[in-house]
């Protein structure tokens, strides 16, 4: 299960607003071993694409630097999809190379009839997707 701060969730969803039509990206770091997302990070997704997003080498490598002097890892990775649900796709699911981290996607469609968005996370290891509840709280 994924614990997250509505905080948080606000600025996800205002960075996949704030993007449309493009795909936006980024992660929210916490402490290293602790799967407790603090710090919000928006990336910007280098692909620049409505159907993609792609982080920048050297934006991430930085950032996973910075995360290490930190004592920090990526507990949270997250993209928007712009025209379907929020599910990962076949490309997302090539990319999930971190095992420990929780796979938050926001649907910015409303593909569903639920609304203006959808907020899900999902655990992908070894191409296995399996999503996971999604625990908002005010305050960890």
């Amino acid at each position: 299960m994924l614990t997250i701060t509505q905080a948080l969730v606000d600025q996800i969803v205002a960075h996949a607003r704030k993007d449309h039509p493009d795909e936006a990206c980024g992660v929210v770091a916490g402490p290293a071993g602790s799967d407790r997302p603090e710090r919000f990070i928006p990336m910007l997704n280098a692909a620049m694409s409505p159907t993609f997003y792609e982080f920048d080498s050297g934006d991430l490598l930085k950032l996973y630097r910075e995360m290490d002097d930190r004592d920090e890892e990526p507990v949270v990775i997250y993209h928007s999809h712009t025209a379907t649900e929020a599910y990962p796709s076949r490309t997302d699911i090539s990319y999930a190379n971190e095992p420990g981290a929780h796979y938050v996607l926001v649907s910015t469609a409303d593909t569903d009839g639920a609304g203006e968005f959808q907020f899900r996370s999902f655990r992908i290891v070894e191409g296995e997707v399996t999503e996971e509840e999604v625990a908002i709280v005010e305050a960890y």
